[in-house]
């Protein structure tokens, strides 16, 4: 055959399958990598039409757009809080304050109550969705859902920003490599 008989049968032969790709690194691994970026603490909330709130603390937040006005979070696929959120169509990202360890220890609970029990003994009030803003927050984003994506072993749910607060006098609550931690400002040079 010739180079460019070759090249002609290679063309049409299907293409080889791609390797499966090896990380060299177990899940552990990337859970300690991940643990390395600082991140802020929320609770995401959401209001039903039975009038139960539910809250979940969550770390996967982020902006998406300024113009429409759009952030998004993740939640395990599967779990009530995506289960929650994708039937109430709204949900509120409630940025905790220094102070506010206790709610984001609260709301990771598996045992803490639900139903209409689930906000008894946290200071809130509804939003413009229904949705809780909890009290005493660095801020909160009160959104109805724009979109939702299942990706991997997550739920990603995009809102758009119907109302939001900011309190620019509190220091937010930060998590990273396990634990909680705070901000410190730089030392002077």
């Amino acid at each position: 055959m010739t180079t460019q008989a070759q090249a002609q049968a290679q063309a049409q032969a299907p293409a080889p399958d791609p390797p499966a790709p090896v990380t060299g690194f177990s899940g552990r691994d990337f859970r300690a990598a991940l643990g390395s970026f600082a991140t802020g603490v929320t609770v995401v909330t959401t209001m039903g039409d039975d009038g139960h709130g539910y809250g979940m603390t969550v770390n996967a937040f982020s902006s998406v757009s300024l113009d429409p006005p759009l952030v998004l979070v993740c939640a395990i696929s599967g779990n009530a809080g995506s289960e929650q959120i994708d039937r109430n169509g709204c949900f509120a990202v409630n940025i905790l304050a220094i102070d506010q360890e206790p709610l984001s220890n609260y709301f990771a609970k598996r045992d803490r109550p639900r139903g209409r029990d689930a906000f008894r003994d946290v200071d809130h009030r509804l939003g413009v969705t229904r949705a809780p803003l909890l009290d005493g927050v660095v801020a909160h984003l009160d959104c109805r859902l724009h979109s939702s994506y299942t990706v991997g072993d997550h739920e990603v749910f995009i809102g758009e920003v119907m109302d939001l607060y900011v309190n620019a006098e509190a220091e937010p609550l930060l998590f990273a490599q396990g634990g909680y931690r705070f901000l410190q400002p730089k030392p002077a040079e």
